[in-house]
């Protein structure tokens, strides 16, 4: 694995690296010189809470230093081609976390780049919240035989989380507005996966041990009919419909009142907080396995 484009490149390694990412959780300590001297390039075109605190943080923990380059500071933002701002930043940084919006660009990037690449979220997926996502299950529930019910639009995340429960073993069920599956659904049925689409939410959330949802509109998109949206909230009914012991996960940011409610979001069966902290944990352990073990081998 040179680099993390989709969850995909994570086939036959995201087990390992989940296991890395409890070690370093647990002994946070023992890694922290690791990447002493390694440099991340975070080349940002969309706003980001999670993923760049926690890219940041996870740089620092392990000794090593980050820059952060929107476009506004770059000669992207006039024009400079993103294959000539590969190439510049391979012969500065060590790895590049690249969150941007059309997937072509994050493609060319990893084309140009002689340094590992991470997509940080595009238009098509986001491989680092799903990475988290499935740790975050298997460090709550300690198995993957389980039911995923994903509610709402069937965006990046979703796509991603396709991918990984198709990796993983995991029942997934999406409930979607027609128009709006997810569009890895062909690529789960290759690699196996117990994925299937469900347009009665109520009947995707009956017997669930993990209720995921996200925003109806992304960064970047056009206002949708939100009404076309609203029998999709998770919301105390679908709760109720759903395990004792469910998770409820939502990858934030949370618009309290429209895919989530107040309530729920609240709630003891809510991990959702715990869900984002283990942003830092997995990407701590991907920005090792890039950085050391891959650099190692070749």
């Amino acid at each position: 694995m040179r680099n993390l484009i989709s969850m995909l490149d994570l086939r036959g390694r995201w087990m390992s690296l989940i296991e890395l990412a409890e070690d370093m959780k647990e002994n946070p300590f023992s890694y922290s010189r690791s990447l002493e001297g390694k440099t991340l390039a975070l080349l940002f075109e969309k706003p980001s809470t999670r993923t760049r605190a926690s890219f940041e943080c996870a740089m620092h923990q392990m000794g090593g230093n980050s820059m952060f380059l929107s476009p506004r500071d770059l000669q992207l933002g006039r024009g400079e081609p993103i294959k000539d701002t590969a190439r510049v930043l391979s012969r500065y940084a060590d790895a590049i976390s690249y969150r941007g919006h059309e997937h072509s660009k994050t493609l060319e990037l990893a084309q140009f780049s002689s340094i590992p690449v991470i997509n940080a979220l595009d238009e098509s997926e986001h491989p680092c919240q799903a990475l988290a996502d499935i740790f975050t299950i298997w460090e709550e529930m300690g198995s993957f035989d389980l039911k995923l019910c994903y509610l709402g639009d069937g965006n990046n995340v979703c796509n991603s989380l396709v991918i990984a429960s198709s990796l993983a073993g995991m029942e997934m069920v999406c409930s979607c507005p027609e128009g709006r599956d997810p569009k890895t659904l062909d690529l789960a049925r290759k690699l196996g996966g117990k994925v299937r689409v469900e347009r009665d939410p109520k009947k995707a959330a009956d017997g669930a041990d993990v209720l995921y949802t996200d925003v109806w509109i992304s960064m970047g998109e056009k206002e949708k009919n939100l009404e076309l949206f609203r029998p999709y909230q998770l919301d105390s009914e679908k709760l109720e419909l759903a395990k004792e012991d469910c998770l409820v996960m939502h990858c934030l940011p949370a618009h309290r009142g429209e895919e989530i409610t107040e309530e729920v979001l609240e709630s003891e069966n809510s991990v959702v907080f715990d869900q984002a902290e283990n942003r830092l944990h997995v990407q701590k352990a991907l920005l090792f396995h890039l950085m050391l073990i891959t650099s190692d081998l070749g």
